[in-house]
């Protein structure tokens, strides 16, 4: 275990002043203005729909190319000045029944403008038209791919939000178990890695988050894998998986979030396995506040702090052997 691994939580002071409050609740009324429109009259593409208009197209100037990542529906994205020898494989969040790389695009670009690396956005299927597991096979097709196109695991790192950090840490442990050449990194923002929502902080939370509750939560955990489907399977909730072998992993996530302990208690996993770990706990933040570099500072922040880790987990150096 390295000395980062070893090292308590990073938590970022919270903004004082009435401009701080008025960015972050700029951004909760965006999202539950979306949320309260929402019946169950209201269909899932409907939803989908409503999800991608939420963010909008992004003001960042990049280029993006569509293509078939090995038979997954996915996506170029890279900003001026990004490097091509150098590849972000990112998965969308949404509870894996909404969301895409369009609704995910503006926070794309920027990671990619941060690390200097180009990116690839995952259209992974999505349920309930495509229930557990196929996501999980979706995202380690898309992976693969990367490799078949000749590129270094060491200059990969994989990123996801929400539903695609779980995504994320779920194809890093079936492509270890299948005994392929694993990334360099991993970065996991709002990670929701339990669809049990068994940690303390759906209680303890419940109060200071403002959109995401245990009832709904557990609600698309049974919509993604269906009636049959095992919450505690380690791929469908990687909190329950070996996390032996795994990549370095940045987690960063708000502490106002009721799933902060699926977060929390995976660096403490992912420790006790070794794993080379740093964890960030935002002060006053919410769910994937990197989603919102207009209105918080801290997503600014947020994401260069990510740049700054990427940039150091693909290092040249890595890969010339």
């Amino acid at each position: 275990m390295t000395a980062r691994a070893s090292r308590e939580p990073r938590r970022t002071p919270r903004q004082s002043g009435a401009g701080h409050h008025r960015g972050v609740q700029s951004v909760i009324d965006r999202v539950r203005k979306v949320y309260r429109s929402w019946n169950r009259s209201t269909t899932v593409e409907q939803m989908r729909k409503d999800w991608d208009e939420l963010f909008g197209p992004g003001e960042l100037a990049s280029q993006s190319a569509p293509v078939s990542a090995g038979g997954v529906d996915a996506r170029w994205i890279q900003v001026p000045g990004a490097r091509n020898d150098r590849t972000l494989l990112y998965f969308h969040g949404g509870g894996f029944q909404v969301g895409s790389v369009r609704s995910h695009y503006e926070l794309i670009a920027r990671l990619s403008q941060a690390s200097g690396c180009r990116a690839l956005g995952v259209n992974y299927r999505l349920a309930p038209e495509h229930r557990f597991p196929a996501a999980v096979h979706d995202a380690c097709r898309a992976y693969q791919w990367l490799l078949d196109q000749g590129i270094h695991p060491g200059r990969i790192a994989v990123a996801g939000d929400s539903a695609g950090a779980g995504l994320a840490v779920s194809a890093l442990v079936a492509l270890r178990d299948q005994g392929r050449p694993l990334p360099a990194a991993a970065v996991l923002m709002s990670a929701w890695t339990d669809l049990t929502a068994s940690g303390e902080s759906y209680a303890g939370r419940a109060e200071a988050d403002p959109i995401h509750q245990r009832p709904m939560i557990l609600a698309m955990a049974r919509n993604y894998l269906g009636e049959s489907g095992d919450p505690r399977d380690p791929l469908a909730s990687p909190l329950f998986a070996d996390l032996k072998g795994l990549p370095p992993m940045l987690i960063q996530v708000g502490d106002r979030e009721t799933v902060l302990d699926d977060s929390r208690v995976l660096a403490l996993k992912a420790r006790a396995a070794g794993v080379d770990v740093q964890l960030e706990v935002w002060a006053g933040m919410i769910h994937v506040f990197q989603q919102f570099p207009a209105e918080l500072p801290e997503a600014v922040r947020a994401i260069a702090s990510i740049g700054r880790f990427l940039d150091r987990h693909m290092a040249d150096e890595r890969t010339d052997t």
